[in-house]
């Protein structure tokens, strides 16, 4: 025996990739963001509404107690005041509950004889689960929170219908009769079926947005980092976080697995502090991979998204000064023929009145056939050329990058499913073959890179690229000499982004 008492909570194993376990020293240092007079003060008021493994509310109720021991010198006294009337939290699913109560009280029991508390006469404490139920709509879907009704979360009361307290009509502060100073949590990140059939939505801003309606003092909350320059419908809840100023402290990993070891995903991850009465910059610290840049002040809202790394800055707006038309101006939308990525109607050879379409089937590029006269979106591309860029492609957060798989050049007669967008219409091939010449370059790539955060790239994500004249054949080399790229700036895109020969 070494002596070794490893923590508990950093040994669990996930719920899911998206239901991820806080490890403790990423909670402690989501507080260590805090004024720690709040932990010195008999008043302050704590709430996880999300609780999992009750680390937060653990770290919490260990800090209160060393800072309240000379008001306090009462060490029972001390903790029941602690646990009865500072800490607070709603569990997610009874597993988790029961989890937290174990991490808190050191008792499944808030009231068992194990418990460190002797004041609670419930079970359950001051962490609760009320039980709460989807709202289904006329149309099956639940007006909470988006999901459907025809998939588990429509299953019956005796199973876990996933439909969490906060986000689905319960108020913290009318179950527990307190006002909250600080909200703290790491919520739920997506929902199976909640944006259409299987597909999976984002719903960590659901929660953000609850919070901010208890109106703490200061809120922090552990959530993807896609916010910051993606995500499907997250534009409002971007520029509500952005234009307020009140985020004084933001800390963002490029690779999720930095802060949640064993844990990956596309965009990484990030905690915020917001203070209900700062109105300023932010601190910002990024984590590149293992690296940890120096913390600077950012304003968040010079732009729609949040550029990651202050360096691409100053590249961006030498080359967004020229004011030239942008490559969003050419490119498709999503779906940009109407048939989606698993589109089945298509036929190996070519038929008489027949169009090639280019897909994905089973992991593998394909082209196919399908009648003309069953497309009838953006019917004017069909016969033009064109180049197909693929609307996936993910690396979580390799540095260098590759940023974009590569593009295909499509000859007129031709579609091609939601796997891909499309640049266009051309009216000859030497033109698509200079655009695919631009779409390869580091420098194209890097553009693309400051809003694609995740593996998606939709239209919007080549809002920062110009476009070229379509007469030539495109360089790094010529185009580092056409917008003054310095040597030092040159040296921060080749960094950033490889070379894309020989990708297949």
């Amino acid at each position: 025996m070494n002596g070794h008492n490893p923590d508990i909570l950093t040994c669990l194993a996930n719920l899911s990739a998206d239901e991820v376990f806080t490890p403790p020293k990423l909670a402690a240092a989501m507080l260590d963001q805090l004024p720690q007079e709040l932990f010195r003060s008999p008043e302050t008021t704590f709430l996880d509404p999300v609780c999992k493994s009750g680390v937060f509310l653990r770290e919490v109720a260990r800090r209160l107690n060393d800072g309240l021991k000379d008001q306090m010198p009462d060490t029972q006294k001390r903790v029941d005041h602690i646990l009865t009337r500072q800490v607070f939290g709603l569990a997610i699913t009874e597993l988790t509950a029961l989890l937290a109560r174990r991490s808190v009280y050191c008792s499944k029991k808030a009231d068992g004889k194990f418990s460190i508390a002797t004041m609670f006469s419930t079970p359950e404490g001051n962490i609760r689960l009320p039980r709460t139920k989807h709202r289904w709509n006329e149309h099956g879907r639940c007006e909470y929170c988006g999901a459907s009704k025809g998939s588990e979360y429509g299953r019956g009361e005796e199973y876990e219908l996933y439909a969490y307290p906060l986000t689905h009509g319960v108020d913290p502060s009318e179950v527990f009769n307190v006002k909250f100073d600080v909200v703290i949590g790491n919520p739920p990140y997506q929902q199976k079926g909640g944006a259409g059939g299987s597909s999976d939505s984002s719903i960590y801003h659901r929660f953000v947005e609850q919070a901010l309606k208890l109106e703490p003092r200061y809120l922090t909350m552990v959530i993807p980092s896609r916010w910051l320059a993606g995500g499907r419908g997250m534009d409002d809840f971007r520029q509500t976080m952005f234009s307020g100023k009140h985020i004084s402290q933001l800390v963002d990993y490029t690779k999720m697995s930095t802060a949640f070891p064993g844990v990956d995903f596309e965009g990484g991850v990030g905690y915020f502090l917001w203070e209900k009465d700062y109105n300023g910059d932010c601190q910002y610290t990024l984590f590149q991979g293992e690296e940890r840049h120096p913390t600077i002040n950012r304003n968040l809202g010079v732009h729609d998204v949040f550029v990651r790394d202050h360096r691409a800055l100053a590249i961006l707006e030498k080359i967004s000064n020229r004011c030239e038309p942008t490559m969003d101006e050419i490119i498709s939308g999503d779906t940009p023929f109407g048939l989606a990525t698993n589109h089945k109607g298509w036929e190996r050879a070519a038929f008489s009145g027949s169009v090639a379409l280019y897909l994905v089937d089973r992991g593998v590029r394909k082209v196919g056939y399908i009648p003309r006269d069953t497309i009838q979106k953006n019917v004017h591309l069909i016969d033009k050329w064109k180049v197909l860029l693929p609307e996936a492609y993910g690396e979580r957060g390799a540095v260098p990058a590759l940023v974009l798989g590569p593009s295909i050049i499509a000859p007129p007669d031709s579609v091609c499913t939601q796997t891909y967008l499309v640049a266009g219409p051309f009216d000859t091939k030497s033109q698509v073959e200079s655009l695919q010449s631009y779409l390869a370059t580091r420098f194209f790539r890097f553009l693309v890179s400051l809003r694609k955060i995740t593996q998606h790239g939709l239209r919007s994500t080549y809002k920062w690229v110009p476009q070229q004249t379509w007469n030539r054949s495109w360089s790094d080399a010529a185009l580092y000499e056409k917008y003054a790229l310095t040597d030092e700036e040159v040296a921060f895109i080749d960094s950033m982004i490889r070379p894309m020969n020989g990708i297949e």
